[in-house]
């Protein structure tokens, strides 16, 4: 790394840009311009987020100071200011969500006859309904603890609702106690759809804890409560798993799940009616700091609004239905997608092109009598999915079905887990990769007999084979059966497989071997063609960039005059407009209806064009300890299609687009009437017979 780039002030520190990315979030649920039930759900996403970041990064960070806590970030500061510092902003951040909740949403909900009501607000009629509901859905499987030496405090799962009571008075036993614990049932809904019969045409909610809290007394019958407060706490929740020390990898994932919800506590969040005395003892019983805790103005976990939100039928308080379209094929909508692949390569842009076109790739290939064999990685899918049917049909007709599933796919190992006991049921023969890195690659490979001699097709994605969120995130498939691509994705095939050392590829490049070579070579191939007063452009689109040897890379690039445009939806250490070196770097997020995330790596020199797509965003784990792959967009109708509906379309976006200023804070750039992904919308729904 250059050195004379390594100033701390070039840079911005990765969990601040984190929580700034959920600032832009959240920023949705107040944004007026989204529908009603959607900026609900922008607030739940944002909820959601912080969740993962204290399971993740705040825990990792914790772990790292208790090292070496003067030991220092990408931007200068020690592990324990960071620590400070990432507090500090939350704290404001959980401010903002919940005055969010209760001055706009709530009031806006209320006016379409959506009401999510708390005790002080329910009728004499819902009184008795809940009171029925505790006694006969509650109240049996509920099992409240008090607090004493026989007692002490339980392990309650992470993320799970409970409730302190302080109490007063001796019980059966003359026991004296001072607090107990309930927990609430996992097996009940946080929101409980009220009857029509007491609400009419509206859609009313009550909160179970709400219901609990009323009717705490029943519990603890001849005792005294002064009070019932609501708190979740958030453990550690990233598996540690000693690869080389595993002889299974699948039963040590399974146990590291389970102990995934007993890990160490790192915040508690807690109603903020709640006395000073009783958050203390908490925080003293789980080894916290004050600064840990998070006082909440409303529900102690928004993203529990989600399913009730999703139960309301009120299409005019939601984004209009997408009906994502298939490619006709020329209008000969009954040809195999194998022969239109003999014919020309197929490039997919999700969720305006349906999903369905991959699905079918693979259902094809199941029923063919021609298809020798498939192989495919799996990062996040569904146990239950048509893809995964698809692979057992084709082992049930006896093709050769491999599955490379990465069953450390953070937060889907269960799932993955189910997947791969239901394939190897079915005899396709299931692995699970490279010990010591994930495999996040999205590849597909069938080699088919074709006029008496063996082919390869091959799908390769930015995103992964899940048949929900790819209705919700952006991305780009290419399904081609260019000889040297499918060569390269047998080749890595081989690797992910077996064993052997590593073999040159012609077209792809793999993480961790290439992918950051052939990366840096086109960097540095556009810094000396500007060096020598040559057009060049570099245009990035990713989720995060935090690699410091990229960003150095870039800021070279930006020295000699490079003209980059990093279309950067979360976090970004790099900073823009630095002078003398960044001035030539525009740094962009766009936030909007779906989730950006495509990874296109776009260099021009001169009219020379190279145009890529990856699975790997520039993040050290994408680059170092991930198999990736990146690969070229060799048709040139592909090509000029990622420049017309990416690389031009989003740079034009002034309605859901933040600019990074020089000092890492953003500016939005919201107030304008082009919308990239409207813009794809509409060129969808007129052409839908786009390849």
């Amino acid at each position: 790394m250059d050195t004379e780039l390594d100033n701390p002030e070039y840079y911005i520190n990765r969990e601040l840009s984190a929580i700034a990315f959920n600032q832009r979030v959240l920023m949705l649920a107040s944004d007026k311009r989204v529908p009603l039930l959607e900026r609900m759900r922008f607030l739940s996403i944002c909820s959601s987020n912080m969740d993962e970041f204290f399971e993740i990064r705040v825990a990792g960070l914790k772990e790292k100071i208790a090292l070496a806590p003067a030991k220092l970030t990408i931007d200068g500061l020690r592990l324990d200011e960071l620590y400070s510092q990432i507090h500090q902003k939350v704290h404001l951040l959980v401010e903002e969500l919940y005055s969010i909740f209760n001055k706009q949403l709530l009031p806006a909900l209320r006016q379409e006859n959506i009401y999510f009501l708390d005790a002080h607000q329910w009728s004499e009629d819902i009184h008795l309904w809940a009171k029925h509901y505790f006694k006969h859905e509650i109240q049996p499987i509920i099992s409240p603890i008090a607090l004493d030496l026989a007692h002490p405090l339980p392990r309650l799962i992470n993320k799970s609702l409970n409730f302190i009571i302080s109490l007063s008075g001796k019980d059966a036993f003359e026991r004296s106690i001072d607090y107990a614990v309930v927990h609430a049932p996992r097996s009940i809904p946080r929101m409980i759809r009220l009857p029509s019969e007491l609400c009419g045409n509206g859609h009313y909610f009550v909160y179970l804890s709400s219901i609990i809290k009323t009717h705490v007394n029943s519990l603890f019958p001849g005792m005294e409560i002064s009070g019932c407060y609501s708190f979740r706490l958030t453990r550690n929740s990233d598996l540690f798993l000693r690869e080389e020390e595993i002889d299974d990898l699948a039963k040590a994932v399974q146990r590291e799940v389970f102990s995934r919800h007993y890990g160490d506590v790192v915040r508690l969040e807690i109603e903020k009616e709640c006395p000073t005395q009783i958050i203390d003892f908490l925080l003293q019983k789980y080894h916290l700091r004050h600064e840990d805790s998070y006082l909440c103005d409303g529900p102690v976990n928004i993203q529990r609004h989600t399913h009730a939100i999703n139960s309301i039928d009120r299409p005019d308080l939601n984004y209009p239905l997408l009906i994502a379209q298939y490619p006709p094929f020329s209008g000969k909508t009954e040809r195999k997608i194998f022969s239109v692949m003999d014919e020309q390569d197929i490039l997919l842009h999700h969720p305006y092109q349906s999903f369905n076109v991959v699905l079918d790739f693979l259902r094809q290939a199941a029923n063919d009598s021609q298809v020798l064999a498939i192989s495919q990685t799996l990062y996040r899918t569904h146990s239950s999915s048509i893809m995964v049917d698809a692979l057992v049909d084709a082992a049930h007709a006896g093709k050769e079905v491999t599955a490379v599933i990465e069953l450390r796919a953070r937060f889907d190992e269960e799932s993955n887990l189910r997947l791969a006991n239901k394939l190897h049921a079915a005899g396709v023969l299931v692995l699970y990769g490279v010990v010591g890195y994930k495999t996040h690659a999205k590849m597909t490979l069938i080699v088919r007999r074709t006029n008496g001699k063996l082919k390869r097709y091959v799908h390769l994605g930015t995103g992964n084979y899940h048949e929900q969120t790819v209705k919700r995130y952006t991305d780009l498939g290419l399904l081609t059966c260019e000889p040297t691509i499918a060569s390269d994705v047998q080749i890595i095939f081989q690797q992910l497989t077996g064993l052997g050392r590593v073999v040159k590829l012609k077209a792809l490049s793999h993480s961790p071997f290439t992918l950051q070579k052939k990366l840096l070579t086109h960097i540095e191939e556009c810094t000396a063609a500007a060096s020598n007063g040559q057009e060049a452009e570099i245009l990035i689109k990713v989720n995060g960039l935090t690699d410091k040897v990229m960003i150095q890379a870039l800021y070279k690039a930006s020295q000699a005059g490079v003209k980059i445009n990093l279309l950067v939806r979360g976090v970004c250490c790099l900073k823009p407009g630095i002078p003398g070196i960044s001035e030539h770097i525009r740094v962009l997020s766009f936030i909007g209806r779906f989730l950006e995330h495509h990874r296109i790596y776009y260099f021009r020199i001169q009219s020379d064009e190279q145009f890529f797509c990856s699975s790997a965003d520039l993040m050290e784990r994408n680059l170092y300890n991930r198999i990736e792959v990146m690969f070229p967009i060799l048709n040139e109708a592909c090509r000029k299609r990622i420049k017309n509906e990416v690389i031009k379309n989003y740079l034009k976006d002034n309605s859901n687009t933040w600019e990074m200023q020089s000092d890492g804070s953003y500016k939005p750039c919201i107030d304008g009437p082009y919308n990239a992904q409207q813009y794809l919308i509409n060129l969808y729904e007129d052409k839908g017979h786009a390849l």
